[in-house]
């Protein structure tokens, strides 16, 4: 092979491996992305309900998606978890341990509901976090090896948890 045959070769050698190394890190860091309705990540997918007008979303820790509706002093935000403890510990046990920090619980109900075609358990409850009381409403579901922790914080009993349900009630797993 000549010298310049060679040194074309070798640039597009060095041209090929640079776009391989771009598409490797761009396929791989596209991320979680959620447009409104449908968020997707790395491990699943799934369909929320409708979101009101008054719910803006929010960045929050540990959170897939959260939003803050000031307007009535709430906050929501979905959680979900794949092949960690989906398949042998009962509904009842993962929502009393997302509440294992909190003092001066007090449940005001609990029951099973259908959501997404699964048995989940909603539960309403009062507690404290650092001395400062909140009521909860919160769903637990496990479909497809994933659990699924749906929360409203809401600092007052006056909150209305209709939009909350019906945006619980729209969850649904999306195949990717």
């Amino acid at each position: 092979m000549g010298s310049r045959t060679a040194n074309t070769f070798g640039r597009v050698q060095q041209s090929c491996a640079g776009l391989a190394l771009a598409l490797a890190v761009f396929g791989c860091a596209s991320g979680p992305s959620f447009d409104g309705r449908v968020y997707q990540n790395d491990e699943f997918a799934f369909r929320v309900g409708p979101t009101p007008d008054s719910w803006r979303p929010i960045e929050v820790n540990q959170a897939l998606l959260a939003y803050r509706d000031d307007q009535h002093g709430a906050t929501v935000a979905v959680n979900g978890r794949c092949n960690l403890d989906g398949d042998d510990v009962p509904l009842a046990s993962l929502t009393h341990h997302l509440f294992l920090h909190f003092t001066e619980r007090q449940v005001h109900s609990q029951k099973r509901i259908d959501v997404a075609g699964r048995e989940s358990l909603r539960t309403e409850i009062t507690a404290s976090l650092d001395g400062v009381p909140k009521r909860y409403v919160v769903y637990v579901l496990k479909k497809d090896g994933c659990v699924f922790d749906f929360m409203l914080i809401a600092d007052s009993d006056g909150v209305e948890v209709q939009p909350f349900d019906a945006f619980v009630g729209g969850f649904e797993t999306v195949k990717t």
